[in-house]
């Protein structure tokens, strides 16, 4: 049986300081291990799902940890107070959009919780919920979804996007490319919407600025015959 002290000594052990300064280069701090996701893999395969184990992993800010909390987790046990809590600790945007926002996705509260975080202002919380609903589209069918709700989405990226603060602009474009690639019903207002977009310019802390291009990555996966393209699973 692993408990927490087990797991912090196991992922301790697989640190690499190559991993490590990749996560800092993109917002990571202190306390972090450096440990591939790949890496951590058998080490939840022991553990399966685990909550309270998660909730003191999460707890630790460390960025591995916390990572890793969000493989063990059990979203179907997770309420909103819960989400807005892992939320309010994610302090970068490798924590909101590819943690909390993915545990999320697999809550049947998601679409409830990701619209509350969308319409709050804040840079990361709204990033969050529009990288929720790109886990959730990639996934699930698409008659779990209300079609004039996506395409109200899709005219509000349209009308805000360039105006967003820079992380959220990642996360809207996101939005935009999976809706025209895995809600098939929308692919034709993604496109036009996309191109009335146009290059989204995404500024980075000391890297080069992003330019994010949904139109042209849509087109591809169009040429490609991969519209309605569902993964099988949200997390790893």
């Amino acid at each position: 049986m692993m408990n927490f002290h087990t797991v912090m000594q196991e992922l301790e052990s697989l640190s690499k300081e190559r991993m490590k300064k990749i996560y800092l280069s993109n917002g990571a701090h202190e306390p972090l291990f450096g440990v591939t996701t790949g890496e951590m893999k058998p080490l939840s395969k022991k553990i399966k799902t685990n909550q309270l184990l998660a909730e003191e992993l999460y707890a630790t800010g460390n960025y591995d940890a916390m990572y890793f909390a969000g493989i063990i987790a059990d979203p179907k046990s997770m309420t909103e107070s819960d989400f807005d809590r892992w939320i309010e600790v994610a302090y970068f945007y490798m924590l909101s959009d590819f943690v909390v926002s993915v545990t999320l996705a697999e809550s049947p509260i998601a679409q409830e919780v990701a619209d509350r975080w969308i319409a709050s202002g804040h840079e990361l919380k709204m990033s969050a919920g529009w990288s929720c609903y790109c886990w959730l589209l990639g996934n699930r069918s698409d008659t779990e979804f209300s079609k004039s709700k996506i395409s109200n989405m899709l005219d509000s990226v349209k009308n805000t996007i360039h105006d967003s603060p820079e992380r959220t602009k990642a996360s809207m474009n996101n939005f935009l490319t999976t809706v025209g690639i895995s809600f098939s019903p929308l692919t034709e207002k993604a496109l036009e919407t996309a191109a009335q977009v146009g290059t989204v310019e995404v500024k980075r802390a000391n890297k080069k600025d992003e330019h994010l291009n949904a139109y042209e990555s849509i087109q591809k996966q169009v040429d490609k015959g991969r519209i309605g393209f569902k993964r099988k699973f949200v997390r790893c």
